[in-house]
């Protein structure tokens, strides 16, 4: 993991894609060799609280299986780290968009504040898709406290699947959606909005939504990590 990339120097960079348009890259967050052992986990059950099948849900196609506390150790330094790098970026556009309660600079007592309205479920989470597989547009908001950042990283080699593109939309008031594809390169990270992000208007900041999802699969495998820094109810 390359922890140069999660220090101040690279924030005013992150904050300016996540503005322009609610997502930003960071190449190389996760090394080859740790992609592979973070993939390899997916076959371990006991790492995990549950397993979701996608196509039950209407949710596309694939599985998905949120990790159980603790997290593994590269895991969880690293929802740490990020969160430490995202939360001014959150606080900023808490600010923006009024009356919104500022994030704690730590993830630990973020954490405790969900915890304590009974978000208590972990929500980082490892995503296998096949060919035909995809996900659909969605949001994951979890209960009362929601950060409105999160991560993916792809974890697989770019030469073992085809198709599979992580996907962004974005809609305006009283405009249509746009759509924002974000290439990935194995251990790059993306950094998007879970819900809404301010954009400047004429009267002030208004809220701009975003759905996130990944394209179809067309021929091999595709893994990805996701990080969610809000637990579940």
């Amino acid at each position: 993991m390359n922890n140069e990339l999660l220090g101040g120097t690279n924030r005013d960079t992150v904050a300016a894609g996540l503005n322009d348009v609610g997502a930003a890259l960071i190449p190389g967050l996760i090394e080859k060799a740790t992609c592979q052992d973070l993939a390899a986990l997916f076959e371990e059950e006991e790492r995990f609280r549950s397993t979701v099948h996608m196509e039950r849900h209407g949710f596309g196609r694939g599985r998905y299986k949120y990790l159980s506390y603790p997290l593994p150790a590269p895991i969880g330094a690293l929802r740490e780290q990020l969160y430490g790098l995202l939360a001014p970026i959150a606080n900023g556009w808490a600010e923006a968009l009024h009356g919104l309660t500022p994030y704690p600079a730590a993830l630990e007592a973020f954490l405790k504040a969900c915890h304590e309205a009974g978000q208590t479920r972990p929500t980082p989470l490892l995503l296998k898709y096949g060919a035909g597989d995809y996900n659909c547009l969605h949001q994951d908001l979890y209960g009362e406290h929601i950060f409105p950042l999160q991560v993916a990283v792809l974890l697989s080699d770019t030469n073992d699947f085809c198709g599979g593109e992580f996907v962004l939309t974005e809609q305006r008031p009283r405009r249509q959606s746009r759509a924002e594809v974000i290439p990935l390169e194995q251990g790059d990270a993306v950094v998007f909005a879970v819900n809404e992000r301010p954009v400047a208007g004429t009267r002030g900041a208004y809220r701009v939504k975003h759905r996130h999802g990944v394209s179809t699969v067309r021929s091999g495998t595709r893994l990805t990590l996701g990080m969610i820094f809000h637990d579940s109810a």
